[in-house]
């Protein structure tokens, strides 16, 4: 009966695996009935959205998220390389390893010293969000990377292991 009333709820609700596990039979030993973790198919609604993720579809919010972002990184360096710091971004909401949409990029544990030491509050300039406007109209001076640093404050020695592919004012462009 039990049996009946899983498989019952697994077709209701739509549930191959039940969330990436596999369920064994109760004939099974007890050794054997634990769950085991299976790899989860791709999510194909993600990768469709990663694959039609255009630029205009951004919120407001985002936008102004995104300015925060760059004025709190990259204020006083170069204008291209507070552009670079907006495609950083969005480099990474086009990439499937990384989230969907900007704010959750940027709120990404331990992704960006500006939200960890609080500077993601600071009103940003016009420079910052026209930076982040110029990204948007596709102009990426970091070269499609995905990770930026500033070599005389950084404290992650992962970091360092990166691909660095270019150097913008004080910052390290990687892959």
């Amino acid at each position: 009966m039990q049996k009946i009333w899983i498989a019952s709820l697994l077709i209701l609700f739509g549930v191959a695996g039940f969330g990436g596990y596999e369920l064994f039979s109760s004939k099974k030993s007890a050794a054997a009935a634990r769950e085991v973790q299976i790899a989860a198919p791709a999510n194909e609604k993600q990768s469709k959205a990663k694959a039609s993720f255009h630029p205009s579809r951004i919120s407001e919010n985002d936008l102004k998220l995104m300015a925060n972002a760059v004025y709190g990184e990259a204020r006083g360096e170069p204008f291209e390389g507070q552009v670079a710091i907006a495609a950083v971004i969005l480099n990474r909401v086009k990439s499937p390893s990384f989230p969907d949409t900007p704010s959750a990029v940027i709120f990404e544990p331990r992704a960006f010293t500006a939200v960890a030491d609080g500077q993601i509050w600071l009103t940003p300039n016009e420079s910052a969000r026209k930076a982040v406007k110029n990204a948007l109209n596709g102009w990426d001076p970091s070269g499609g990377c995905t990770y930026y640093f500033n070599p005389e404050t950084a404290t992650s020695k992962w970091i360092w292991s990166r691909p660095q592919v270019k150097k913008i004012g004080k910052h390290i462009f990687c892959r």
